[in-house]
């Protein structure tokens, strides 16, 4: 069966490259029992995909069971999932058998799989690796033989980094990853779907099909597109219930899309009065360092030039620190001499000297700094000093941090840290 007889039988429409090779994955995938992960924005299409991996693989005859993690309460999701026991919690009057029990043999779907609690993903996890579960309210082990499908549109990797999605079940779930990519980077694909939808509402309320001229099919095609196919098909609705002339322009079409354009939408980033900064990777980290530095060099340099003016110093000691500053700014203190460093300092501003004010000299020593200093021993440092914080607690020393705990683990060895 070819791809146009897969995407007829499940009434799946476009023809980008994103699309087709998305479909041949799935093909491929289906006869083998992997796990399969799904990724993709909200209303992009993922829902297909299960079913077509269902119904190409040795389990088609089994039961197929979708799942809305997100749409399940946090205190009920364990039991819908994996079943309980009679009086395991209130309300539980009777047996019952949870997906997995039931889908024995065949495929559950489990959309929005980031929304799951971490409590559930351990159970979760101990199904893919064992086949293994255990009923609220038992002790007793029962065994599964279920193909796993899952989707989400949350960005996992980032959530492992939030410590909301654990890293042994994200790798667990995609053995296969497949993406779907979204509805803007696939404007072929666009147009296509507009006629299927005008078409299937014309008949659905007995009227003429919309048609769109073409500033509007511009419009149509060149629009960002947030909430995807979903978003298509609403908007196609509507105006196929609403307007009564059958040919749309630009000008009515434009009336049914939100105002917000793509240079309109673009990300902000926010923290309240109360957060404290995180460090989301090592770059991030190094950065820190090198503020850190430049501000303790700057603090450096006026606390050098103050000593210098004060009347607690004597003749050689000025001289001596005189010499310090020709080797650190040779720029700026190549003209000093001790008659001049023997003078009061004037009670309002600064004294001037043949170099640049102090002021501005403070501000710019980040381009006379001519030492070599060492990132390694900062991030050292940083981790010693977190580990310290915490009692050596790791995984409180590297959200400190804001990096991932396993990232500390391999600072830790790298440096041969105690």
């Amino acid at each position: 069966m070819d791809l146009q007889d897969i995407k007829q039988r499940f009434g799946i429409i476009g023809n980008s490259q994103f699309l087709n090779r998305a479909m041949e994955i799935a093909i491929q995938v289906a006869p083998t029992d992997l796990s399969v992960l799904i990724s993709g924005e909200s209303g992009a299409g993922k829902e297909v995909f299960p079913q077509i991996i269902h119904q190409f693989s040795a389990r088609k005859h089994g039961k197929y069971i979708a799942v809305n993690c997100g749409a399940i309460p946090e205190g009920t999701i364990d039991s819908e999932l994996f079943g309980h026991e009679k009086g395991a919690f209130t309300g539980a009057l009777a047996d019952r058998k949870g997906y997995f029990d039931v889908a024995n043999g065949g495929t559950i779907f489990l959309d929005e799989v980031g929304e799951l609690p971490l409590s559930t993903q351990v159970r979760l996890l101990r199904v893919l690796e064992a086949g293994e579960f255990i009923k609220v309210g038992s002790s007793k082990v029962q065994k599964t033989d279920v193909r796993v499908v899952a989707a989400t549109n949350v960005d996992l990797p980032n959530a492992i980094k939030q410590n909301k999605f654990r890293e042994d079940l994200y790798y667990r779930l995609n053995t296969v990853p497949i993406r779907i990519e979204s509805l803007r980077n696939r404007k072929e694909d666009i147009s296509l779907l507009f006629r299927k939808f005008a078409q299937d509402f014309a008949e659905k309320y007995r009227m003429p099909p919309i048609r769109l001229d073409h500033d509007a099919k511009e419009i149509l095609i060149n629009y960002r597109w947030p909430g995807n196919i979903r978003q298509l098909k609403n908007i196609t609705e509507q105006i196929s219930v609403i307007e009564q002339n059958r040919n749309i322009t630009s000008e009515t079409l434009l009336n049914y899309l939100p105002a917000a354009s793509a240079g309109e939408q673009l990300p902000a980033l926010y923290h309240s009065p109360d957060e404290q900064p995180s460090f989301s990777s090592e770059r991030e980290i190094l950065y820190k360092v090198l503020f850190d530095m430049k501000k303790d060099m700057g603090d450096l340099k006026k606390l050098v030039l103050d000593m210098l003016h004060s009347d607690d110093f004597s003749d050689n000691m000025q001289e001596e620190n005189i010499n310090i500053i020709r080797k650190l700014y040779p720029d700026e203190a190549g003209n000093y001499s001790t008659e001049e460093v023997n003078q009061p300092a004037a009670p309002s501003p600064a004294p001037v000297y043949n170099a640049a004010p102090v002021e501005d000299n403070i501000q710019d020593t980040e381009e006379y700094v001519e030492e070599s200093l060492s990132l390694a021993d900062k991030e050292i440092e940083l981790i010693r000093k977190a580990l310290e914080k915490h009692n050596g607690k790791r995984k409180y020393a590297a959200k400190d941090l804001g990096i991932s705990e396993r990232t500390l683990y391999r600072k830790i060895k790298e440096y041969d840290i105690n």
